[in-house]
């Protein structure tokens, strides 16, 4: 199947990858949702927006606990790097990724669209001034905005607020165009975002879905099962398409 997978992407002349938490488990960062998922063991109210701009010290406790503390000595695993080197290669165009952990990027993956934001930056809600989190002081909660002293609050997407625009708009373009999606370790349970390969699929793409579980996509739309943990299947899947090369333009 790997190889028949392989076979499609060389033929392909647009490739999107889109990935969910299942890639990054195998860097230490557990699932929000299911039996050992971060909603197990903590309340999701302290990330809804509404409550955090009513409990922002409380708030922020559990978000540098997890976010910070826990998630942020994360390294990217061979998936998020045989991705990397399958765009270097030319093979895909984009990885759409519901992740906010910047693994993607930090394994050298340039086009990244973040449905759900990211935790490596911080926005003022006072100035609206943005920083990276590695610069900022967080000794003392909530973390105050250098410029203002407001608080901050991080650049991903907390309960009640929309997709980012910018992000959203470019990967549905994604699925406008491209002739493959490979969709990579989600359940496709998330709203809106599961929306995204429905479309890819509806304007003609082949679906390769590679996930060791099941997901709502496989009785729906995945033409290609490759059945694994991410960081075991794609780098088998870079090894063939480098060994045979690229046959389109994709």
């Amino acid at each position: 199947m790997i190889s028949k997978a392989a076979d499609i992407i060389r033929k392909a002349s647009h490739v999107t990858a889109f990935t969910g938490a299942g890639i990054s488990v195998e860097s230490g960062i557990p699932p929000f949702r299911g039996k050992d998922g971060l909603w197990s063991k903590y309340d999701p109210t302290f990330l809804d927006i509404g409550y955090f701009r009513r409990n922002p010290e409380k708030s922020w406790r559990l978000i540098k606990e997890i976010f910070y503390d826990f998630f942020g000595s994360a390294e990217p695993n061979r998936g998020h790097i045989a991705l990397a080197e399958m765009e270097k290669s030319g093979f895909i165009k984009a990885v759409i990724t519901q992740n906010i952990d910047n693994l993607h990027q930090k394994a050298g993956s340039m086009r990244v669209y973040e449905l759900h934001g990211t935790s490596r930056t911080l926005t003022c809600t006072s100035c609206q001034g943005t920083f990276e989190a590695t610069g900022i002081d967080m000794g003392q909660l909530p973390p105050r905005c250098p410029s203002c002293g407001g608080i901050l609050k991080p650049d991903f997407v907390f309960f009640g607020e929309p997709l980012p625009h910018f992000d959203y708009s470019h990967a549905i373009e994604e699925a406008n165009v491209a002739d493959v999606f490979l969709v990579i370790g989600t359940t496709g349970e998330i709203m809106p975002a599961s929306t995204i390969p429905h479309i890819a699929k509806r304007n003609g793409a082949t679906i390769i879905e590679v996930n060791p579980e099941g997901s709502s996509y496989q009785s729906a739309i995945t033409d290609i099962l490759l059945k694994g943990k991410a960081g075991e299947i794609l780098p088998a899947l870079l090894k063939v398409l480098i060994d045979e090369g690229p046959e389109g333009s994709g």
